[in-house]
């Protein structure tokens, strides 16, 4: 994982645990101190949000356990397309286009971030500038040429 994506996720633990969960929790309270809890809708969606607060710092915590952090900035560059690289592709029509990849989790296409684990992060892994790719895309099969290859800071 990315240093950003972690910063991400860490940064969603804390506001998660230190802010909203003690909000929700000041609000079960309150609503409980009304009596009847059965048709307490206050307490009822406060428990629910609990629940789900609860479960999502459950998950984010154990995404983080035992991973590797990647500084991508200070990434030593090699020949071979690895997480965290920059790679800039042609496909069969000449259109460039160029992506980090990232983890799953930080995947944004509209910051030209895709996922080591889509299928064209998965064609790319390994290989080096001027070699082509084919990959099966919902669209159907398609090549594409790496044209460039950088790590190292910088967009995207």
């Amino acid at each position: 994982m990315t240093r950003e994506g972690f910063d991400r996720i860490h940064d969603e633990i804390h506001a998660l645990w230190h802010v909203e969960r003690p909000q929700v929790v000041t609000q079960v309270t309150a609503a409980a101190e009304l009596g009847d809890r059965s048709e307490n809708a206050e307490y009822i969606y406060g428990k629910k949000r609990l629940r789900e607060i609860d479960s999502r710092l459950r998950h984010l915590r154990h995404k983080v356990e035992g991973i590797t952090v990647v500084d991508t900035d200070t990434q030593p560059a090699v020949p071979h397309v690895q997480f965290g690289a920059v790679v800039t592709v042609e496909d069969e029509d000449g259109v460039e286009k160029t992506w980090r990849l990232v983890d799953a989790d930080e995947s944004d296409t509209a910051r030209a971030r895709i996922s080591v684990q889509s299928p064209i992060g998965r064609a790319l892994l390994g290989r080096r500038p001027g070699d082509v790719v084919e990959v099966e895309l919902p669209r159907g099969r398609t090549s594409l040429e790496i044209k460039a290859l950088r790590y190292g800071s910088g967009a995207p």
